[in-house]
C-alpha cells in the first residue's frame, strides 16, 4: 500500500458483493448494493480502537471511494466505523 492514513482515518477494502440470492436467483449489476462491510487495510497515528486486518460494518454512505492497485478502496474517520465483527 503505498497511501498512508494520516490523524484518524482508516483504509477499508469492501467485502465481495453478492452474486446470487440464497434461493439462486442471480443478481443483476443494476440491482446489487455496495456491502456496508469490509477489511481494515491501513489505520492513521491516531486511531484508537482498530487495527490493521479488522472486520468492520460502517455506515451506508461513509467515506471516499478510490482505486489503488486495481482494488477499489474507502478511505474514511474512524467515527464512520459503526461496528467490529470479532
Amino acid at each position: 500500500m503505498t497511501l498512508k492514513p494520516l490523524h484518524d482515518r482508516v483504509i477499508v477494502k469492501r467485502t465481495a458483493e453478492e452474486e446470487t440470492t440464497a434461493g439462486g436467483i442471480i443478481i443483476p449489476d443494476s440491482a446489487k448494493e455496495k456491502p456496508q462491510g469490509g477489511e481494515v487495510l491501513a489505520v492513521g497515528p491516531e486511531c484508537q480502537t482498530l487495527k490493521n486486518g479488522d472486520t468492520v460494518l460502517f455506515a451506508k454512505y461513509a467515506g471516499t471511494e478510490f482505486a489503488s492497485n486495481g482494488d477499489d478502496l474507502l478511505i474514511m474517520r474512524e467515527d464512520d466505523i459503526l461496528g467490529v465483527f470479532e
